[in-house]
């Protein structure tokens, strides 16, 4: 089980959470000029990285706050958690073996 560390509840188990997907997606600028495939995109694609990635999570059984996070795809370990309109901490650098 993953331990993931909420920046106003401290450290509970992931059972505790929602996964929302990925982070720091700009809304369109205009989106009343956006055509369907245009909104599709923006709705439905998200990158899928193979290792360190930015996430939002949400402390669904806790204080039901919004958060992000810096995690490992991969191996599942984070690097940070950080509340909205925090400074977006540095990636991890990958460490190739």
């Amino acid at each position: 089980m993953l331990s993931i560390c909420c920046p106003w509840c401290g450290w509970r188990d992931e059972l505790e959470f929602s996964y929302g997907g990925q982070a720091h997606v700009a809304y369109p600028a205009n989106p009343a000029e956006l055509d369907d495939a245009s909104w599709s995109e923006y709705i439905f694609f998200r990158d899928n990285t193979l290792g360190w990635f930015r996430e939002r999570w949400v402390h669904t059984a806790g204080c039901r706050m919004w958060f992000n996070a810096i995690r490992h795809t991969v191996t599942n370990e984070f690097a940070a958690f950080y509340r909205p309109g925090d400074p977006v901490p540095e990636m991890p650098v990958e460490v190739v073996r």
